[in-house]
């Protein structure tokens, strides 16, 4: 992984994703103590910041390749950034996703034309089902987060970061990205490397489910003890990848890690203070950036927002506990 595929990445996603701004609200400058600038991947296409990987690593196959077809696994946003980039390149999407995603993530997947595959992820290896269904129809398997083409994807994102924290003369500051497996922050974080080493990736995951922050403390990979039982389903993921952990540990500051409470308050606040649609998972990093602004350095914070594919009943648990 380089600055190089991450800027090959960009030129063939320009004209395709949507380049989100960097928000500021002085409502949320006030929470924090300082400076919150808040970059909306929930504004981009399929409503995270999975289409920049999905697309990227679908518009680089070779054409014969990806006419055969696509296969993902996913709780939700990698499914439809994969699933659009594959229906707009004219190929055939299979995704394998966990039946207690959200059930707005399985329509918005079967409704951008992909075919859904549902498991039990307590009781079924998806990976099994995966290498069945690949050998038995010749699709090529695009991870989510461990993949080259991915990560060089998401770091279009962190270009764009460098771009718009220049312009807004932010030269010092911790961005706070919404970690899983650790394709948006490795990708985020090789982009910032090159282009405005002044900014330092911290990771942001959800309790219970901190396997980048203790591997980070410990220098190697360490597992989550369950895959579910959290209102961030789009983040919870077994380990780190094998890729992406190198990276992390080599650039990134420690992790963070908010509850399921304060994520939904972010939720909330978000909507409220930005008029923007968060979902739990995607709003970790705003959390951090409010509630545990002790933990950052200097007088500006950029979180990501990754995701805004929210079900209707969270959504509105999230606004009701906001009032209370």
């Amino acid at each position: 992984m380089n600055i190089d595929m991450i800027r090959a990445a960009q030129s063939r996603l320009d004209g395709h994703a949507r380049r989100t701004p960097l928000l500021n609200s002085p409502f949320l400058d006030e929470i924090a103590g300082r400076r919150v600038w808040v970059k909306p991947e929930c504004l981009q296409h399929t409503g995270s910041f999975k289409f920049r990987g999905g697309w990227s690593a679908v518009s680089a196959m070779d054409p014969e390749r990806r006419k055969r077809g696509v296969l993902a696994f996913s709780s939700g946003n990698h499914a439809q950034g994969v699933a659009v980039a594959a229906a707009r390149h004219g190929a055939p999407a299979v995704i394998i996703m966990p039946s207690d995603a959200p059930r707005m993530k399985i329509g918005n997947t079967r409704a951008l034309g992909a075919e859904v595959v549902l498991f039990d992820r307590a009781t079924e290896d998806r990976d099994a089902i995966g290498a069945r269904l690949a050998a038995e129809r010749g699709l090529t398997l695009i991870k989510p987060y461990d993949e080259p083409l991915v990560i060089a994807g998401q770091g279009t994102c962190g270009l764009e970061i460098a771009e718009q924290a220049s312009e807004n003369g932010i030269a010092q500051a911790d961005v706070l990205v919404c970690c899983g497996g650790g394709g948006f922050a490795s990708g985020i974080a090789l982009a910032l490397e090159a282009d405005a080493p002044g900014l330092r990736v911290r990771p942001v995951e959800p309790e219970g489910f901190d396997d980048v922050t203790r591997s980070l403390q410990s220098g190697a990979i360490e597992r989550n003890d369950h895959l579910s039982g959290s209102l961030c389903d789009a983040i919870l993921t077994p380990q780190p990848g094998d890729l992406t952990f190198p990276i992390l540990k080599r650039l990134v500051g420690p992790g963070l890690v908010v509850t399921d409470e304060q994520a939904l308050k972010a939720v909330a606040l978000a909507f409220s203070r930005l008029k923007l649609v968060a979902e739990p998972g995607g709003a970790v990093a705003l959390a951090a950036a409010l509630f545990h602004a002790d933990r950052a350095d200097g007088e500006d914070v950029i979180a990501t927002i990754s995701g805004g594919n929210v079900d209707a009943e969270v959504f509105r648990m999230a606004l009701e506990k906001s009032a209370d």
